[in-house]
């Protein structure tokens, strides 16, 4: 992408509007535009880093056995009130009708919709286990809309939903789900929290939050220190034994906290922090599929009712979430594996026969993961635009050093700089994961 041809509407001042760093930043750096309250369009740079986010979702939950599937937007009353959660979800729920007076609503969540797929298909035990996921727009119409896509009322959120035939198997399935979700996160160099939670109008006995520990998390939340120590992706236990060896640890929402248990956590340990919820996964046994008459066969003959839990993750939100916990003064600090670009290419004599031909060629070898910043602008606007929008590096191309054969190479994240050649600084772009 080249930037003299691109439409990324940079802002210098913060809107007033903004209340918390992602929402600043994200406005500043063009990724969004705010159509009505709570209602964001998403724009070339923020839908690419919006795609980078969804795809490690994608491929987590298909190592974790999980099928995708694409369910609509619109559902009928009907489906919620076969499940009794209607008139109980409360007003976030968007209720409306259409031309033929028939009451639908704008699914807030999918468990009816995806119960009433599987009950058409389900009818014997060798049909289960089954995990089924979207990727889909949900609507919530949050009474107070704020801190730009951290608490929208229009978000892209990944659903799963597990079908078992006994609580012994979903019960695997929620461990399953459990560590794809710690995998998922640490691959976006994220240290998110598995912590006790409340069920909510989901409903269930059994559900756990994921927290991004943040200054401005919407919550506040009690943790045993040596939780953040362990890391998902070198586990080698089973997913069962996992999810023991973390729940070994105090970890719990404001809901759920239990002093008398935080008690026996060592002083030095204890961390009382404010937190982001990312992911939220339940266990709810039959609520919904007794309620829509779900039955299956078991291998000795019986009808029974599967058993279900649902596992949601913000995919919207969690770019947010990403920015709140990767910036300084100067912009966003994108870690590498969700960059909607992994370098930015700056030409700081545009116009000059050998900073051209050095910055083309850079270019073209990084293409199509950066951004070359072709403007004829000063050096300061484009160091600042670029700073601002986080690319993981920078290929500073000045006519001294291309005269020479250097160019300087920045790590944003860290701030260090080399000179080097361009084929060099090319080969430590390309040790990147999305070259």
């Amino acid at each position: 992408m080249r930037l003299s041809r691109a439409f990324l509407p940079t802002l210098k001042e913060t809107p007033a509007e903004a209340q918390v760093v992602s929402h600043r930043l994200m406005l500043r750096a063009g990724m969004i535009r705010q159509t009505s309250a709570g209602i964001y369009a998403w724009l070339p740079l923020g839908w690419r880093a919006l795609q980078r986010v969804e795809q490690i979702v994608r491929e987590e939950q298909d190592a974790a056995g999980a099928q995708e599937i694409l369910m609509p937007t619109i559902q009928t009353a009907d489906l919620w009130r076969t499940s009794g959660r209607y008139d109980a979800y409360g007003p976030e729920m968007l209720r409306l009708k259409d031309r033929h007076e028939r009451e639908m609503l704008y699914g807030p969540t999918n468990e009816e919709m995806v119960t009433d797929i599987f009950r058409s298909y389900a009818k014997s035990y060798r049909d289960l286990p089954r995990n089924l996921y979207h990727i889909q727009w949900k609507f919530r119409d949050e009474v107070r809309p704020r801190f730009g896509v951290m608490r929208g009322r229009e978000f892209l959120m990944k659903d799963a939903y597990s079908f078992d035939l006994d609580a012994v198997g979903a019960k695997e399935s929620y461990a399953a789900m459990f560590m794809a979700y710690l995998r998922t996160f640490a691959r976006m160099d994220l240290k998110a929290v598995p912590m006790r939670a409340d069920t909510g109008p989901i409903g269930g006995n059994l559900s756990h939050e994921f927290v991004v520990l943040a200054e401005t998390g919407e919550s506040q939340v009690y943790l045993d220190r040596d939780i953040l120590d362990w890391n998902p992706l070198a586990a080698t236990m089973r997913p069962q034994a996992s999810m023991q060896h973390f729940q070994s640890y105090y970890a719990a929402t404001e809901e759920m906290h239990d002093e008398k248990a935080w008690q026996m956590v060592p002083q030095e340990r204890r961390l009382i922090a404010r937190g982001i919820e990312v992911g939220h996964i339940f266990y709810f046994g039959t609520k919904y599929s007794a309620a829509m008459g779900l039955q299956v066969s078991s291998p000795d003959g019986r009808m029974v009712t599967p058993e279900m839990g649902s596992y949601g993750i913000g995919v919207s939100r969690l770019v947010g979430a990403l920015i709140e916990a990767n910036h300084d003064e100067a912009g966003i600090k994108w870690p590498d594996a969700v960059a909607p670009f992994t370098a930015t290419v700056i030409n700081l004599k545009v116009g000059n026969a050998t900073t051209d031909a050095v910055s083309e060629q850079i270019y073209a070898a990084l293409t199509p993961n950066a951004v070359y910043d072709d403007r004829d602008d000063r050096a300061g606007v484009k160091f600042a635009d670029a700073d601002l929008m986080g690319f993981p590096w920078q290929v500073i191309i000045g006519p001294r050093g291309a005269a020479a054969g250097k160019v300087e190479l920045k790590r944003r994240a860290t701030d260090e700089r080399w000179e080097l050649s361009p084929e060099e600084a090319i080969g430590h772009i390309f040790a990147s994961p999305l070259v």
